[in-house]
């Protein structure tokens, strides 16, 4: 009979340590074998001017139109196809164009019950002088929501993308936002300090007057966001933040487009289910007129003027 051994006398065996190294638990070679940190690999400037050397007679004698006839095949007959695509494109289009109807013909299918009730009945339904605005956002004003929307989602991912979420960061940046320019252009400011009330003014002129003119608070908020970032240009970030910071910008296009979803929300329901909203229209051409076209305008153009002024600042330092 084999003699019990004790766990001491069995981790002295040489079956204990073979076991041992044969499940992995050890290593043998730790400790006992000088083990050195390999060095990166650096190629030789020889090398590489060689490498690079070898690299362009290649292209040059790939790309050589005197020697390569496939090449020069090539770039002739290239040419040759772009000249008749372009042709052939041309007068696919002048034909197609030859067969659509005349202008104002009356069988057009443009011509439809549909505009004849936005041209006569425009204005008595809406309030609005001007047609086009009458029908973007009262007939049609799902889909301007819809389009607003997309700015305001646009500009989410946007921020997600460029957001400086650090508060060390976002201080140093607002710090040397200018370093990539010459600061305090006297030009430069002198000009913004004359232009950008006369933007702003003219920018509030355009949204105010959308349905009585051309306009609106797409234009209007276009105006307005091109005299933010002319200011932000002229003065910097540090100064535009006294008055328009990131909490305004957050407060002024969350608060305009949910303005925008319930007063939709409210005109929607109304008409879906054939009852008189209680919005009054106004006298058509007073400025406060037009039902709820003129507080829709309001909201599009602060929309509109902070997303062009959010797009700027972040693609420029990462924060608004």
């Amino acid at each position: 009979m084999s003699k019990l051994k004790s766990e001491e006398e069995y981790q002295k065996t040489l079956a204990f340590h073979f076991f041992r190294w044969l499940s992995g638990s050890r290593d043998p070679y730790v400790g006992k074998v000088e083990m050195q940190p390999q060095k990166e690999y650096q190629e030789e400037e020889s090398t590489i001017q060689e490498r690079m050397c070898e690299h362009q007679m290649i292209r040059d004698k790939v790309y050589d139109r005197e020697n390569n006839k496939w090449l020069l095949f090539f770039w002739r007959f290239y040419r040759i196809m772009a000249v008749v695509f372009c042709i052939v494109l041309g007068a696919m289009l002048i034909v197609t164009v030859s067969y659509l109807p005349p202008t104002g013909n009356a069988s057009n299918p443009d011509n439809n019950e549909v505009a004849k009730r936005y041209i006569e009945s425009g204005m008595q339904e809406t309030g609005a002088v001007n047609v086009v605005t009458g029908m973007i956002l009262t007939y049609r004003a799902f889909d301007t929501f819809g389009e607003t929307n997309v700015l305001f989602i646009a500009t989410c991912c946007v921020m997600i993308m460029l957001m400086a979420e650090d508060a060390e960061l976002k201080k140093r940046e607002l710090q040397n936002d200018r370093r990539y320019e010459p600061k305090n252009d006297a030009i430069l400011q002198g000009v913004a300090t004359v232009l950008v009330p006369i933007i702003f003014i003219f920018g509030i002129y355009i949204i105010l007057n959308g349905h009585l003119s051309p306009g609106g608070g797409f234009s209007g908020g276009a105006a307005m966001g091109a005299g933010l970032i002319l200011y932000a240009s002229a003065f910097g970030f540090k100064k535009t933040q006294r008055f328009f910071n990131e909490e305004v910008y957050k407060a002024a296009k969350v608060t305009a487009l949910c303005l925008y979803g319930l007063v939709g929300i409210y005109y929607y329901v109304m008409g879906a289910n054939g009852l008189e909203n209680h919005i009054p229209l106004g006298i058509p051409g007073h400025i406060v007129s037009a039902g709820i076209i003129f507080p829709i305008n309001i909201c599009v153009g602060i929309e509109v003027a902070c997303t062009m002024y959010a797009f700027y600042a972040l693609f420029r330092r990462g924060g608004l």
